[in-house]
């Protein structure tokens, strides 16, 4: 068993998780940002990003398994977690809700890595070890599903906070002076 390997897996995996976490606290409140705060209209589109980053990952689990079985479970990993950092610029960086919904298909797509993931461990750990570093493994999981809400709801309240101090600061410089 290699200690890199595993810790290399660990990151891997909270991130995947994490990046799951991030977004719901923070996507609903831009997808409604998109549709001039229409309520309505962005829990539709949210649940359909919700539905479309599931069914990535379901479509695309087993061809990034059979690509990983043909060039290594390390490249393919590699490559998701690149596309998952693409994924992230890409959503900050969205002009319009299908750029939104592109990075959102591009996070299920590379969050699919996750049984890829799961099969490097298992080529990697010897059969006595396994149950304890698959342990070791759920906890990525665990604390993903847990911080990754929590920080992207600090940083949520965070960037708004700055924008409105921001634009206070621009209308107070545009007011005349009295």
């Amino acid at each position: 068993m290699r200690g890199a390997a595993v810790a290399f897996i660990f990151v891997t995996i909270l991130l995947d998780t994490l990046a799951l976490g991030l977004v719901i606290p923070v996507l609903p409140k831009l997808v409604e940002s998109f549709v001039d705060n229409d309520t309505a209209s962005a829990a539709r589109i949210f649940g359909l990003f919700g539905t479309a980053w599931a069914a990535m990952q379901f479509f695309f689990s087993p061809i990034l398994g059979g690509l990983s079985d043909r060039f290594g479970r390390r490249p393919v990993v590699l490559l998701s977690n690149f596309g998952l950092a693409l994924d992230y610029v890409l959503m900050a960086l969205a002009p319009s809700l299908t750029w939104l919904f592109v990075g959102r298909v591009i996070s299920g797509i590379t969050s699919a890595s996750i049984s890829t993931s799961f099969a490097y461990i298992a080529d990697i750990t010897p059969p006595e070890r396994r149950a304890a570093v698959f342990g070791k493994v759920g906890a990525a999981f665990g604390a993903g599903f847990i911080l990754g809400p929590a920080i992207g709801g600090l940083l949520g309240a965070v960037a708004a906070w700055l924008l409105l101090r921001y634009f206070r600061v621009r209308a107070s410089m545009a007011s005349p002076a009295a």
